[in-house]
């Protein structure tokens, strides 16, 4: 049974979006409304390997549930920080604050609504305000 999740492994590497969600549907019913292949396919192995393996161990499972919610990228610079860019020939500020990212009188759940709002396309925030670096 190892050798043919191993080899259904394999093959989901070379799949592509399209081919992934196949597989999915097959399995599993509707697939994630996801746009990366890469994280359905990474998605799609696990789910395949815990479904024959069992999965996480009950060690890891309590260890996920301590490590608490997660926390909005860009929170960590604490409440007050100031992230400003030059966007489109204007100077944009956002302003962290206790319950998001406020700016232009907005209050944002994340950086990334935020930095959508300000580009009027889909934006990854951190990398926006360049707390990451480029891809």
């Amino acid at each position: 049974m190892i050798v043919e999740v191993e080899q259904l492994i394999a093959e989901i590497a070379t799949l592509d979006l399209e081919g992934l969600r196949s597989v999915w549907r097959e399995r599993y019913g509707a697939p994630p409304p996801l746009r990366s292949t890469p994280i359905l396919r990474q998605l799609l192995a696990f789910r395949v390997q815990a479904q024959v393996m069992g999965g996480l161990d009950a060690e890891t499972r309590k260890a996920l549930a301590r490590s608490g919610p997660v926390q909005a990228e860009g929170k960590h610079l604490g409440v007050g920080a100031r992230l400003t860019r030059n966007w489109k020939g204007r100077e944009v500020t956002v302003v962290v604050e206790e319950k998001g990212f406020r700016w232009d009188d907005q209050v944002f759940a994340s950086l990334s609504a935020a930095a959508t709002a300000i580009a009027g396309t889909r934006w990854n925030g951190p990398r926006f305000f360049g707390l990451r670096d480029a891809a």
